[in-house]
């Protein structure tokens, strides 16, 4: 909770970082197209931070600390290294994009200081280099020294700070259920014990009141003094939107880890699924979100996480007898095998075949499978 000073000098640092990182970007490209070396990030930091202060266009970069324009750059140079990194077939999944330019207008602004650039003070204040002390209201005790603070203003105009720290596992007690979890539309979730967990919909439920702030914003001139309040007002509705389905998501998620051993999902394709007609129900629900909540809830407290192939046909195959007779067009939500007479819903069928599927491939792979590895469809 920065004071009107702060403030200011908190929107020189986010500047002032901006600036140095679309420097570096921009000497680099401009080396790259004269044909040039790869310049090195020491040659670079040199180049835009130590000789730019003194110059008398970049003079006002000696207003912030050094600890934030070192920083920027370090962040220049780890997106190189993604880039560099996914052209050459190192890294894995997605292709990674060369940098980009920062903007002023960005609806978040962050800048990161290191140990030599703050200060834990014993009333519970902050202490940054060249802001002062910033009054900080804890969500939580930090178990251990930080190494690094990254403080982060969002479009609503709120102020975080967000701690690097080193923790500890904590495992919980051991028990005896395992569970499989099929996402849906109709269900958030379902799991293999045939629980269902409904779609909160907090989008849907908020979306009247955003049409309404947004005709209030569209009617504002641009520019003006009530555009920015109005811009405001619909950003913070839009933050209590992502908070409440981001609390309901960490409820959930420490109900499912506390009470199953293992866990199993289905790895999901959201990004082709936001495409499609139900778009806005899929992105509303956040699944990606409460996945990776698992997993790192998994892992903290001793528990087994995996993911089943996305390819895997687990609705249609009977998890009784095996037999892939069940119909491919998900309206249909109860269907009857020919080969056992069993009749399934077709949620809970899916998710005991992501259950079989995730037990079978930890049982035949080795130690670290489930924890840091893919699950796949087993043969029955």
């Amino acid at each position: 909770m920065p004071t009107p000073g702060q403030r200011e000098a908190l929107a020189r640092a986010f500047g002032c970082a901006r600036v140095v990182f679309n420097d570096g970007l921009r000497v680099r490209q401009e080396a790259h197209l004269a044909g040039m070396p790869y310049i090195s990030d020491t040659d670079l930091q040199k180049l835009v931070i130590t000789a730019a202060r003194r110059t008398a266009e970049r003079a006002w970069l000696a207003e912030v600390s050094s600890v934030v324009l070192v920083q920027a750059l370090r962040d220049l140079h780890v997106a190189y290294r993604n880039f560099f990194s996914s052209v050459t077939g190192v890294r894995k999944g997605p292709a990674v994009a060369p940098p980009c330019f920062r903007s002023k207008r960005d609806a978040r602004q962050s800048i990161r200081f290191t140990a030599d650039g703050f200060t834990l003070r014993p009333d519970g204040k902050l202490y940054v280099a060249k802001v002062g002390e910033l009054e900080v209201r804890w969500s939580r005790p930090l178990p251990s020294p930080p190494t690094s603070v990254t403080v982060t203003v969002d479009a609503a105009g709120h102020y975080w700070a967000s701690f690097v720290v080193d923790t500890e596992p904590e495992p919980l007690p051991e028990q005896e259920a395992e569970t499989g979890i099929d996402f849906g539309l109709a269900h958030f979730a379902v799991l293999s014990d045939g629980r269902t967990v409904d779609t909160p919909r907090f989008l849907r439920q908020a979306e009247r009141k955003l049409k309404r702030l947004q005709r209030a914003l569209s009617r504002c001139e641009k520019g003006s003094t009530n555009r920015s309040k109005a811009r405001k007002r619909l950003a913070r509705q839009h933050a209590r939107v992502a908070d409440r389905r981001r609390d309901w998501h960490h409820k959930e998620s420490t109900r499912i880890i506390r009470e199953n051993q293992a866990v199993f999902v289905e790895d999901l394709a959201v990004s082709g699924t936001g495409r499609t007609r139900p778009g806005k129900s899929t992105y509303d629900a956040g699944r990606s979100q409460f996945v990776r909540m698992l997993e790192y809830k998994a892992a903290k407290h001793g528990r087994t996480f995996g993911r089943t192939g996305r390819s895997d046909p687990t609705a249609q195959v009977c998890s009784v007898c095996g037999a892939k007779d069940g119909p491919e067009l998900s309206p249909v939500r109860h269907w009857t095998c020919t080969a056992c007479d069993t009749v399934h819903d077709r949620d809970v069928n899916a998710a005991r075949n992501i259950l079989a599927a995730g037990r079978a491939d930890r049982l035949n792979a080795s130690w670290s499978a489930g924890r840091t590895g893919r699950c796949s469809g087993a043969a029955r």
